[in-house]
């Protein structure tokens, strides 16, 4: 059964929220009251349509509540993203995600009884910060209670060791998930380095100089290691 979205507001965020769902073959409705942004989206999604998400007749219309979810992606219209999310309660939407862009609104959104709310400005924030911290690191997800999952190059002082060797868990507490490392193969008759993902690392796999590591921990461990082996 194919899974059925709605993303209400096509900025940059929204906008790739929808095609990413649509890319992966879900049945997605993608809204914006700009004409323009529906028209830049609409051979690649299964259904643009522009109107104002404030407008109640126009939500049912669309047959909203019978989606599998809603995400609402308004970026600089705060009042609209409000007014639509209570129009979205009002038509027992199943399921609600919104996008908040301080704290103050995720508080607001919070009191409404949203569950799920999206910070891709505070997410973006922490990363670029991280990633300017420690230019090794290659991208950075944050987790609740200070853990995190970071792609890391490896460190120069664990090259060619094997993660036995290492003891990620028992010195730095940390679990290696898994290691993308290059390949020569032949593209279109060329030889070229290709990336792709070792799966499970098994306790006697040597790290090599061009593998990127991808780490789960706390951030404080994940610094620690970053900074002992440099």
């Amino acid at each position: 059964m194919t899974n059925r979205f709605a993303v209400i507001g096509l900025g940059q965020f929204g906008e790739s929220i929808a095609r990413t769902l649509s890319d992966s073959g879900a049945e997605v409705l993608a809204i914006d009251i700009d004409l323009d942004k529906v028209e830049a989206i609409k051979d690649d999604v299964a259904y643009a349509v522009a109107l104002d998400s404030t407008d109640v007749k126009a939500l049912k219309a669309q047959n909203i509540q019978d989606m599998d979810a809603v995400v609402v992606a308004i970026g600089e219209n705060f009042e609209g993203l409000l007014l639509t999310t209570v129009l979205l309660l009002e038509l027992e939407v199943e399921r609600i995600i919104a996008r908040a862009a301080n704290a103050q609104q995720r508080m607001i959104l919070e009191k409404m009884g949203i569950e799920e709310i999206l910070s891709p400005e505070e997410t973006v924030g922490k990363t670029v910060a991280e990633m300017l911290l420690h230019p090794n690191m290659k991208s950075f997800l944050p987790l609740p209670d200070d853990y995190e999952i970071v792609e890391i190059n490896t460190p120069s002082r664990v090259v060619d060791q094997t993660i036995s060797e290492i003891g990620l868990r028992e010195k730095y507490n940390l679990n290696l998930i898994t290691v993308k490392r290059l390949y020569d193969e032949k593209v279109e008759g060329q030889l070229q380095q290709v990336e792709h993902i070792i799966g499970v690392p098994r306790a006697d796999t040597f790290l090599k100089e061009t593998d990127i590591m991808i780490i789960l921990g706390k951030s404080k461990d994940v610094n620690k290691f970053i900074e002992v082996n440099k």
